[in-house]
């Protein structure tokens, strides 16, 4: 397998890392109806639920773009960098929205964007 493949491995299951963070705890954790409880969270549950959105929202096209470019026979070596940079891009996106830092958060959100159409552009 593949580096691209490991990503969209990985990025299939990030999004429950965030998940994770947004439980954190389990304050009064609501098992029965674990939506409401996220929807009434307030700061840093509320960012990591809210990231872990983000971070599902992202994987179709990400998970496109490389299953194209194998498709395509595109360099496997310049889709790997950018898989890897989207990637990176996403674990740091998690870190600033939780952290609260909305400018860097979308400057990454932008860079991992980024990456993706740049794997388009490699076919």
């Amino acid at each position: 397998m593949n580096i691209a493949y490991w990503c969209v491995l990985f990025m299939g299951l990030f999004p429950y890392v965030a998940a994770g963070i947004a439980k954190k705890g389990f304050e009064s954790y609501d098992n029965a109806a674990p939506r409401q409880w996220l929807a009434k969270q307030t700061g840093f549950r509320a960012r990591a639920n809210a990231a872990q959105a983000n971070l599902f929202e992202s994987l179709p096209f990400f998970f496109a773009a490389v299953i194209i470019a194998s498709m395509a026979n595109a360099p496997q070596a310049r889709v790997d960098l950018l898989a890897i940079g989207f990637v990176i891009a996403r674990i740091a996106y998690l870190v600033c929205y939780v952290a609260n830092w909305p400018t860097t958060r979308s400057i990454l959100w932008l860079a991992g964007l980024v990456c993706v159409v740049s794997i388009f552009f490699q076919i």
